[in-house]
């Protein structure tokens, strides 16, 4: 989108501010299926991340998908998950989850310092030159179809494993 510059930094800051607040509310919601809504909000939040970015196809590949498909499939399984295991014996803070903060804090802190120590204008973002990425493609789809099959296969293929390992988790659930 062309937006001039101070609107384009306050949607940024709302979108990030979204951002983090339904990530904070997909980890201390006790309820799954709050959890699971929160998580379709952060997921719709990233998707009009892609759209602040001028990534059309990649919104609409992030809505259909991961909004419309992944999101669906995971309150699908919450909900057929008997709900009175979660409330029994609920501590609000136990040792595991001490360990997990302070990994997770630390974890923070040190991305946070690494990313503002880091000289972002000295990176060159080079690309190798490719014989049929050189052609003149007109439509960005084919331009992303031939990155997925030669440059990004490796990632396309363990993702798309990564999704058949949850939905087979999903029908593993809901069929017990």
């Amino acid at each position: 989108m062309d937006l001039p510059g101070p609107i384009h930094d306050f949607l940024l800051v709302f979108l990030g501010s979204g951002l983090i607040l339904g990530s904070l509310a997909v980890v201390l919601f006790p309820n799954p299926i709050y959890s699971a809504f929160s998580l379709g909000f952060v997921l719709f939040c990233i998707s009009l991340f892609y759209i602040l970015s001028n990534s059309y196809f990649v919104a609409a590949a992030q809505l259909l998908i991961y909004v419309g498909a992944i999101n669906v499939l995971i309150i699908f399984a919450v909900m057929f998950m008997n709900g009175s295991e979660y409330y029994k014996d609920f501590h609000l803070w136990t040792v595991g989850d001490r360990v997990t903060s302070m990994v997770c804090t630390s974890l923070f802190i040190l991305l946070m310092t690494t990313i503002l120590d880091t000289s972002w204008y000295g990176i060159l973002w080079t690309t190798k030159s490719n014989q049929i990425l050189e052609q003149d493609l007109v439509i960005n789809s084919q331009q992303i179809g031939i990155h997925l099959s030669t440059d990004f296969f490796l990632p396309f293929e363990l993702i798309s494993i990564i999704l058949l390992v949850t939905l087979i988790g999903a029908i593993a659930i809901a069929r017990q």
